[in-house]
């Protein structure tokens, strides 16, 4: 008995934790992922001939999308009586996403769930990433470096004296930094994150220095 228990709570759980084909608009908060460009393309990018990882770009922090999220959970690809992006709007987002098939991307899978029109969601996501300080000394090293991820954290909470470490979490992947995340309200302001958001990589991982 106790495993069917045990068997029925996961599904619950599971079910909780990522919906897909919810009603768009339907969340309580955002979460920004901000992806380090060059790490991504070091693990990922390169091998997909991302126009993100072409020299000379110098792409730091890049905007990987703006997430509605529940406080436990998240919708995506939900329902949505707004058109589809257009192939301008999401190349207009490339200064920021890095590519225009990554704004698509983000705008079909998390961008419907925001209720929002896509130029309202885009223009949203450009206020919010434009809302945070990005740590400027990280875009002068000239090397790879290794570092614990949490040094990271607090470059960013230094340069965002309203922030505090239960609203923002640095993630690592394949002993890389892969992204900080940073939960936002409604309205933008920064605000604490869901436990379920909150998992600090606790690792010395790898940065790559710009192209």
């Amino acid at each position: 008995m106790r495993l069917v228990v045990l068997a029925v709570l996961a599904l619950l759980i599971g079910s909780v934790a990522r919906a897909e084909g919810e009603k768009a608009g339907n969340f309580d908060y955002y979460v920004m992922a901000l992806s380090w460009s060059p790490n991504w393309c070091k693990l990922e990018g390169d091998s997909r001939g991302s126009e993100q990882c072409d020299p000379g770009r110098a792409l730091g922090w890049v905007l990987h999308g703006l997430w509605p999220q529940y406080e436990r959970g998240w919708p995506s690809y939900c329902r949505t009586a707004h058109r589809e992006a257009r192939r301008s709007e999401t190349k207009a987002m490339a200064d920021i996403m890095g590519s225009s098939g990554s704004a698509w991307y983000q705008w079909k899978k998390h961008g419907r769930c925001a209720g929002l029109s896509a130029p309202d969601y885009f223009a949203t996501a450009r206020r919010a990433y434009e809302s945070i300080n990005r740590p400027d000394v990280l875009r002068k090293i000239t090397d790879t470096v290794r570092l614990p991820a949490g040094v990271i954290e607090d470059a960013f909470l230094q340069e965002n004296p309203a922030m505090g470490a239960e609203m923002i979490t640095i993630t690592c992947r394949d002993n890389h930094i892969q992204e900080a995340r940073i939960c936002l309200d409604k309205s933008l302001s920064l605000r604490t994150c869901g436990a379920d958001v909150a998992r600090d990589c606790r690792a010395k991982v790898l940065l790559e220095p710009l192209r």
